[in-house]
């Protein structure tokens, strides 16, 4: 554990500036609310750290809400260009989030007002350039054909946020406006889905299980290569890579389970959970087991209509307390075993 005297003792033998000592001890201090309490072997996570993060957060969606109430009558309440006004509205909306976000995420360093932030800014550049590229009166004829090019330059915006701020959830939401981009594309080469489960069913028509399969699998690496960067999970890489896994499990699994679940193919099912659970163990990530199995349940009351879902939820609830309990010894003794054949050294350590 590095002390306050040992940064001292490093400025003065030259090792480190006194600007970086400075910017080490800020950077323990904004950890140790969340670290120092945490059991061994256990994933970080965190939303917020204080209720007055809390309040902010409050404060900035009813400061959303009325901007939008406000941006709303402007629109509405003049004859003219009325998509060129939306647009205006867009932008003001977007440089005032701008300038919210400098000040909540690289001044005052906050979690939850900073996943509050990406998401409004989110949706305000998603609101903005769909009513400029994608006119809502395209929309109501059914016109989707320039939702692509508005996805695309939505999932820029966020991006271009990511790269300022480096809040780790707009990779969640890069992921998802990818995922989302992919679709569109996709139907608008082979047509629209009929239903909802062709979206996750290898045997409808169309390639949107295996659309949402590569997309579940590319954020997973993405996920993985940030993961195997900071196998401690002492940095913001961490958090970059668990949103990237609440987005990467759900979309790999679903669309494998739900076409089992289809053909009555039970121990196949049960063998793929199996498999999800063991990669969970070994990459250290409860996050991504725990987001696989809860969205496939959810989709399979949707799309089979709640059939035979209530001894599923009683196995699948039993097993999941079972891991929770016994996660650290289950860890330990599976790593001890891979441990010629992984690179644990870049895993979390087993407890």
């Amino acid at each position: 554990m590095i002390e306050r005297d040992d940064l001292r003792a490093a400025v003065a033998a030259g090792m480190i500036s006194e600007a970086q000592a400075a910017s080490l001890a800020a950077l323990s201090n904004s950890r140790k609310g969340a670290r120092e309490k945490l059991a061994e072997g256990d994933e970080p996570f965190e939303l917020f750290r204080g209720f007055n993060e809390v309040f902010i957060i409050v404060g900035l969606g009813i400061l959303a809400t009325g901007y939008f109430a406000v941006a709303a009558l402007f629109v509405v309440a003049r004859t003219g260009d009325l998509t060129g006004r939306t647009a205006l509205a867009a932008i003001v909306g977007a440089l005032i989030l701008w300038l919210l976000s400098e000040y909540f995420i690289r001044v005052r360093r906050m979690v939850g007002p900073a996943i509050a932030l990406a998401l409004l800014w989110a949706g305000c550049a998603a609101i903005g350039l769909t009513s400029y590229f994608a006119q809502p009166f395209m929309l109501f004829r059914e016109d989707y054909t320039s939702l692509a090019s508005t996805l695309a330059i939505t999932t820029l915006a966020i991006l271009l946020h990511w790269f300022r701020f480096r809040v780790p959830f707009s990779l969640a939401l890069v992921a998802i406006s990818a995922f989302a981009l992919s679709l569109v594309l996709a139907a608008q080469q082979v047509g629209r889905p009929e239903s909802l489960s062709e979206l996750f069913l290898f045997s409808a028509d169309g390639p949107f299980a295996w659309i949402t399969l590569l997309v579940g699998v590319i954020t997973f690496c993405f996920a993985m290569a940030f993961d195997l960067s900071d196998p401690h999970r002492v940095t913001r890489r961490s958090a970059n890579g668990f949103w990237l896994h609440v987005i990467a499990a759900p979309a790999m699994l679903n669309a494998v389970a739900l076409s089992l679940l289809e053909g009555e193919a039970y121990g196949a099912l049960l063998i793929v959970l199996l498999l999800v659970a063991l990669i969970a163990i070994v990459i250290d990530r409860r996050s991504f087991l725990i987001t696989a199995v809860g969205y496939s349940l959810t989709l399979a009351f949707i799309v089979f209509e709640g059939q035979g879902g209530a001894v599923s939820i009683l196995i699948l609830g039993a097993a999941l307390v079972a891991l929770g309990a016994f996660w650290e010894r289950l860890r330990g003794a599976l790593m001890r075993l891979l441990a010629g054949v992984l690179p644990v050294d870049r895993l979390p350590p087993a407890v």
